[in-house]
């Protein structure tokens, strides 16, 4: 097996066995959103009314203090080739009253696959994960993102899938034991709100071994998102005065993306948070259809942002 393939499939968090709510997937994917490389420290500021500008949302503290005191409590269970661990997430969790602030000091030993998973992730894709509104979208999209740049998933065996989901528990215990109840619950759901609300197109094959089906894969492919994903999606750290470090992040890989390698192009935009804001809303049009790809993307980018002339046609002779 091709070594990438194999590393991704051992990707710990998006393969961990925990069950989580709609709403603590939620607070899972905004913690998520918030890491920032350059940070020592393990807490992080978490606004519920920006939480609640994402997802159209509103949240209730008393609903909040138990989603996240049952979090607090559950273990994630990672395991791969050489070991199985335990591990929990959070040392505290603080709600600061009167302001909608809560402050997660997350675990030393959790914070490594935290990051792992957010490498997964643009911040665009974390914006539509949070409106998915079905638990087991939010999870399936977790897995197809991972494959997303090869169009398909690998083949998760059926049993697994339903523990990873926690349709399953280690006694056996069943939530939804005929396959007509995971397609129709499960399966039908998540397809749809996935290829509507986020950048993935995706769809699923059950396949058989005798009469009985053991193994579900997920074809993926990339779409155009359907609706505008705000900018303002994360308040961390800032390299530039202005600039929100997802913003800086993304910029650096789009330009990556349209192959502007120059280093003296790159080291003027990354300079500048006009021109940041600007590779951020050219991608986003590029996706979204209001640019019509052209032959050279990043030339057209290097011309809106006015350090390069836009070529004139040549007179006919």
């Amino acid at each position: 097996m091709n070594k990438e393939l194999e590393i991704r499939q051992h990707n710990a968090l998006t393969n961990a066995r925990y069950e989580y709510s709609e709403l603590q997937l939620d607070l899972f994917f905004f913690i998520i959103s918030k890491l920032h490389k350059d940070e020592k420290g393990t807490v992080y500021k978490l606004d519920i009314r920006e939480l609640a500008s994402l997802t159209g949302k509103r949240y209730n503290g008393a609903y909040l203090q138990k989603a996240t005191a049952d979090m607090g409590s559950r273990m994630l269970e990672v395991e791969d080739d050489k070991e199985y661990r335990q591990i929990w997430m959070f040392q505290q969790i603080r709600y600061i009253k009167g302001e909608g602030i809560i402050e997660f000091d997350l675990t030393k030993y959790v914070l490594p696959y935290l990051f792992q998973l957010k490498n997964n992730f643009t911040s665009y894709e974390l914006a539509a994960a949070l409106r998915l509104t079905s638990k087991y979208a939010k999870r399936i999209y977790q897995y197809c993102s991972q494959w997303k740049d090869v169009g398909e998933t690998k083949k998760y065996d059926i049993e697994e899938f339903k523990k990873m989901l926690g349709l399953l528990d280690s006694k056996g215990n069943e939530k939804m034991e005929r396959i007509s109840q995971l397609r129709e619950k499960v399966l039908d759901v998540a397809v749809k709100q996935i290829n509507e609300h986020t950048e993935l197109n995706i769809s699923y094959k059950l396949e058989k071994r005798g009469k009985t089906f053991k193994s579900i894969l997920f074809t993926v492919k990339s779409q155009a998102l359907a609706e505008t994903i705000p900018f303002d999606l994360v308040a961390t750290a800032q390299p530039l005065p202005g600039v929100q470090q997802s913003h800086y992040d993304n910029a650096a890989r789009i330009l990556d993306e349209l192959r502007i390698t120059d280093t003296k192009h790159r080291q003027t935009i990354l300079a500048s948070a006009a021109h940041v804001a600007e590779v951020n809303r050219y991608n986003h049009d590029l996706k979204t259809g209001k640019i019509k790809p052209s032959r050279n993307p990043g030339g057209l980018l290097l011309v809106r942002l006015g350090l390069v002339a836009p070529k004139t046609p040549k007179p006919v002779a």
